[in-house]
């Protein structure tokens, strides 16, 4: 009988991993989709952040997403089950997308226990905490530790951000009417942030500039909890690179990387979106 090893890990495509890092680590990616109109895409798999944010931007519909199909996961776990000990999944906010509930469901059907956790989050976070769980077990942590330690994170995880499009954030079912109605009215740009696995408005700026400001302000506060963090955006890498040059500059003991929201948080967020991410110390 083949010896089975130790961890394997679960994540979706939200996480936006390296391609590396997913195969050298165990990792296994299960895809969201994207459709425009009749056309359907899994993220990461049949399309690119890049060649979707073109098609964003030259198509009269907007895109609508969708989680995976349970029996994706039912697969999953069966191949999983024979191959691994242990099965750690680690999921964006079950507030926004069902995936987390799939995951919990195709895991009890196939009757192999899985680890599922909330991560009350998406996009650079999500990715961090596989990150994290990893690095953990090459340090030779017990899985016990391992879960016990990621479980403390969802509530730790911050993203803050001003969306390129209020108009996709209420159509997606992530903001209410009346935000974008008092947003729209006097042409206000809202900063919005995650709070226990929900999108909910942070605060009303007037300006463009004074956005930036505001952002910068809210990292400052934030600051002393913080050793990594990550300016996400929606296909506006320059002026994230900026920003994180800027940052740097600033604060030298904290590191900074740069991580384009995935196909399925930029239907929701729109083009032009960006704020920072990063988990509490």
């Amino acid at each position: 009988m083949t010896q089975k090893h130790e961890i394997a890990w679960v994540t979706d495509s939200t996480a936006t991993l390296p391609e590396e890092f997913i195969k050298n680590n165990h990792v296994y990616v299960v895809p969201l989709s994207i459709s425009f109109g009749d056309e359907s895409y899994l993220e990461g798999v049949d399309i690119t952040a890049e060649d979707f944010y073109q098609k964003l931007a030259s198509s009269k519909v907007l895109p609508k997403t969708s989680q995976p199909a349970i029996g994706e996961f039912v697969e999953l776990y069966k191949k999983l089950k024979e191959k691994y000990t242990h099965t750690i999944a680690i999921h964006a906010s079950s507030s926004l997308t069902g995936t987390y509930q799939a995951s919990v469901a195709a895991s009890s059907m196939v009757e192999y226990k899985v680890e599922v956790i909330d991560s009350k989050i998406g996009s650079y976070p999500l990715g961090k905490m596989v990150y994290d769980g990893v690095e953990m077990q090459k340090q030779g942590r017990s899985y016990s530790e391992i879960v016990e330690y990621l479980r403390t994170l969802p509530d730790k995880a911050r993203l803050i951000m001003a969306p390129g499009s209020l108009e996709q954030l209420h159509k997606g079912g992530r903001l209410s009417t009346t935000q974008v109605f008092i947003g729209s009215l006097i042409r206000l740009k809202l900063i919005v942030q995650f709070e226990d696995g929900k999108v909910l408005l942070f605060d009303k700026i007037r300006t463009e500039k004074k956005v930036k400001e505001r952002l910068f302000q809210i990292f400052e506060e934030a600051s002393h909890l913080i050793e990594e963090a990550s300016i996400i955006h929606a296909n506006i890498k320059e002026t994230a690179e900026e920003w994180r040059a800027e940052l740097q500059k600033k604060y030298p003991g904290i590191t900074f990387t740069t991580t384009m929201f995935s196909p399925v948080a930029g239907t929701h967020t729109g083009q032009g979106t960006i704020g920072f991410a990063w988990i509490n110390k």
